[in-house]
């Protein structure tokens, strides 16, 4: 099954894809301009009405990739579509006119990665408090709490010095009583 779809990508857009076997389907990869047009291509003509999800990864210096999966009813196979755009202008061009469950994706990937959905109905924060200022899961984004104080309480119990009774030390099964730092 994996072949014959790879052959209708390769027949549709030619050069402008990649296809490569994944567990449980393939995976396409595709130029940003033609996202949308890769986007119908697998709901129209190979039958991929099911929209699961849609993500962001950073992939650091190369940009985010966008990754959606969609899902055949009537063939039963699974796609899974990504794109890169740059880290400096991570704009695409949205999937809502094609899969309308990727509005949710959507607005949670824009806040989260700051990629901009081009043409969204309704692009405003969805997890995040007001206010809240960067994207959280970006990699070079750092959490304002581990710099602002050190990590609260201790590491093992009975660390602390508040009283709290330590943890009982035992030596795992099949370690022998002469072996490690206090044998």
């Amino acid at each position: 099954m994996s072949a014959e779809l790879a052959d209708a990508w390769t027949a549709r857009f030619g050069d402008e894809i990649s296809t490569e076997e994944t567990f449980g389907g393939l995976a396409v990869g595709i130029a940003p301009e033609h996202w949308t047009a890769a986007l119908t291509f697998a709901r129209d003509d190979l039958s991929c009405g099911f929209f699961d999800w849609l993500t962001g990864v950073d992939e650091l210096d190369e940009g985010f990739a966008v990754v959606v999966h969609v899902y055949s009813l009537e063939r039963r196979h699974h796609l899974l579509v990504r794109t890169r755009v740059p880290k400096r202008a991570p704009v695409l061009a949205t999937a809502t006119g094609i899969y309308r469950g990727a509005a949710w994706h959507e607005r949670e990937t824009a806040e989260m990665f700051g990629i901009l959905f081009e043409g969204h109905p309704n692009l405003v924060p969805l997890l995040l408090p007001d206010g809240f200022e960067g994207h959280p899961l970006r990699k070079d984004f750092v959490l304002a709490a581990r710099v602002a104080k050190p990590w609260p309480g201790a590491k093992e119990p009975g660390e602390s010095g508040h009283g709290a009774p330590s943890r009982r030390r035992v030596r795992p099964p099949g370690v022998p009583e002469d072996w490690g730092p206090n044998a």
